[in-house]
């Protein structure tokens, strides 16, 4: 194992050597040096608010443990789940070479780790460095199952700027007294929008604005004169945030795990999913300074919770009881004030930006209503105009199938996705003020799980266009598997004749704000293979359906194709139960191909009795199938009893089998 610098030997943990699960790795990406991490999803019990409860954290920790890498290492992280909830946990930022098994996002790469079971995430950080992070992705656990990702730079490689006298992870959150899980479900049965958080919180703390809170306040101890990187993480779950240190500037030097040029500001604006590193000099005089993160909110008519979260700046040298220079934030519909920052960011190296198209899409972003027939309307109609409320993409609300999708694809099992999703809107019209439908009396969206096709290669080019069907907002549009060039973006509906791009230094990110009533523009090239989601970074426009799905086809050769799956991966419970029964069904199918070839051409040598054998083929299938539905039904929870029953009897002919 290599050699890191002192920061990281002195803040890595290494838990465990081994896996017994582990299977082969791929041959490529390998990993320079492999770093192991033991992840036990539990209920652990903290006091907040005036309020004591249980929250499910990882390792009982809140926000969870930091996992600390080097580019290029090979990180593997065994998921033990002892809560009693269905749990994946999702990578956010690392691009997955050649691993979208373990991106993370439930039943879109895997179906969920049951509770008592396990499963081991490994991936290669390949050409990755920078800040990111970690979360749950299924049902809202990611609102306590968080973390941070620290990638630092190969050994001997400097960062592009001052190196810090210290380092800092800052991780934005929201916290309820609701169970996370209990109000998803809550606010979806309800048909209406979700409650604001009950608090703001900076590193887990909310700060001395909320009840009985006054020491619940995270510090960073200072020393006059030296500068400090900050790496900012927003893991919100329904809110932006501006954050800003009173009577101090930040220099941004990094955006979603990139190098930036420096670019200095007062406050940043940070969407969730989003991360940014900043430099900051203690240059005031000694003394307490307050660290404020409040909200963003750029929707009408939608609740938020408005108190600020405080944290201190404090100098060595100050009395504790020092009084807190207040930190100055925008107001909470501030949107020159986002567009600064955004205006400020410039990639550090002129990078590849795709010059030529070969696919060019354009989707259009928003809410909906859908038409409530509920018996109980005053429960399940709390929508707008008394209907329930959805979220779309081309005015198409994303449903999660009933297996993982990558495995559907993978295994050619049909029925569970299609692949017509439109490459743009199904009706143009004035999208920012306009509706696709008849506002206010109709603006429902189509329902399904429908993906796009990309050929492996294939260079990108996807306009974001916001919609004012119910209202214009900022969504923060994150990209799994990939980051992308935001080359451009404005207010208004996009016009390609006036439209202003950058593509000679834009910023290269993996989660872009889409502008209040208006459109950003991102460049990227298909080279990963696998299933890769795109969706709102709001888990409440998630539940409701504004996302998509890419499915990027295999290329040439093994580094071009995505590898089999892994042995623990959850789902897979069918393929492993007996691997040789599998081998033999698949055998079958080949013959059974074979003989109904002869069958329909009528060939005379081998034709005779292909009908017979093809129907000997069938009842030893089902025969086989059998069997191995017998060794699997014991492992599956009631749900996935169901779908595998449901998926042996639709899919006869399938390849897998």
């Amino acid at each position: 194992m290599e050699k890191l610098t002192m920061g990281v030997m002195l803040s890595i943990v290494s838990l465990i050597s081994c896996f017994s699960s582990l299977h082969a790795p791929a041959p490529w990406p390998g990993g320079r040096s492999s770093r192991f991490y033991d992840f036990k999803v539990q209920t652990t019990r903290i006091t907040k608010l005036c309020n004591t409860k249980d929250i499910v954290t990882v390792n009982g920790m809140y926000p969870g443990p930091v996992v600390y890498a080097q580019e290029d290492d090979r990180v593997i992280i065994k998921v033990t789940n002892e809560s009693p909830y269905n749990v994946t946990i999702h990578w956010h930022g690392i691009r997955q070479r050649l691993s979208c098994w373990s991106d993370g996002p439930s039943y879109i790469t895997q179906c969920p780790i049951q509770a008592g079971q396990s499963f081991t995430y490994e991936f290669t950080l390949v050409k990755q460095k920078g800040t990111l992070l970690w979360h749950a992705h299924v049902s809202w656990l990611r609102g306590t199952i968080y973390g941070a990702i620290v990638i630092y730079p190969r050994t001997g490689v400097p960062y592009p700027f001052t190196y810090p006298y210290e380092e800092h992870i800052i991780i934005l959150g929201e916290y309820w007294l609701k169970d996370v899980v209990q109000l998803e479900k809550a606010v979806l049965a309800s048909g209406g929008g979700p409650p604001p958080a009950d608090a703001f919180t900076i590193n887990g703390h909310p700060g001395p604005n909320y009840n009985c809170s006054n020491n619940d306040a995270y510090k960073i101890d200072v020393v006059p004169g030296k500068t400090y990187l900050l790496r900012l993480i927003n893991a919100g779950l329904n809110s932006e945030n501006f954050f800003s240190i009173a009577n101090h500037r930040m220099t941004i030097v990094e955006a979603d795990g990139e190098y930036t040029k420096p670019f200095t500001t007062d406050r940043v604006m940070l969407g969730p999913g989003q991360t940014m590193n900043v430099l900051v000099t203690a240059d005031q005089s000694i003394g307490k300074y307050s660290i404020a993160m409040g909200p963003y909110m750029s929707a009408q008519g939608v609740p938020f919770q408005n108190i600020s979260a405080i944290a201190y700046f404090q100098y060595l040298g100050a009395l504790p009881t020092s009084l807190s220079l207040p930190a100055r934030l925008p107001s909470f519909n501030d949107n020159l004030a986002v567009k600064t920052v955004m205006d400020g960011l410039r990639s550090l190296k002129s990078g590849h930006v795709p010059k030529e198209i070969d696919q060019n899409l354009f989707y259009t972003i928003g809410l909906n209503v859908q038409q409530c027939h509920s018996p109980t309307p005053q429960q399940n109609c709390q929508g707008l105009n008394n209907g329930t409320m959805a979220a779309s993409m081309n005015n198409i609300s994303f449903v999660n199938p009933k297996i993982s999708l990558l495995e559907a694809y993978y295994n050619r099992i049909n029925g569970q996705f299609t692949e017509d999703f439109p490459g743009v809107p199904l009706k143009f019209y004035d999208f920012v003020n306009g509706a696709p439908n008849n506002s206010p009396n109709n603006t429902q969206s189509v329902i399904g799980t429908r993906t796009f096709v990309l050929e492996y290669g294939t260079r990108v080019q996807l306009i974001l266009q916001d919609t004012g069907t119910v209202s214009t907002e900022n969504h923060p549009i994150h990209l799994h598997g990939y980051s992308f060039y935001v080359v451009g973006y404005g207010s208004g509906n996009y016009n390609p004749q006036t439209a202003q791009f950058n593509l000679v230094d834009p910023p290269y990110l993996n989660t872009i704000g889409v502008p209040v009533g208006g459109w950003a523009a991102i460049r990227f090239v298909v080279d990963n293979p696998g299933v890769w989601f795109m969706h709102c970074h709001f888990d409440i426009h998630l539940s409701w359906g504004l996302a998509s799905v890419f499915i990027v086809k295999n290329g040439k050769g093994e580094l071009e194709t995505l590898p089999h799956p892994p042995a623990d991966l959850p789902c897979e419970e069918i393929q492993q139960a007996d691997q040789a029964i599998v081998d033999e069904l698949k055998q079958i199918s080949e013959r059974e191909v074979e003989m109904e070839d002869l069958r329909d051409h009528g060939e005379k040598d081998g034709g005779r009795g292909a009908v017979q054998g093809v129907e000997d083929l069938r009842m030893k299938k089902e025969a086989r199938r059998a069997h191995l539905r017998e060794q699997v039904i014991g492992e599956e929870s009631l749900r996935e009893r169901s779908a595998m029953k449901e998926l042996i009897s639709e899919n006869r002919s399938s390849a897998c089998w």
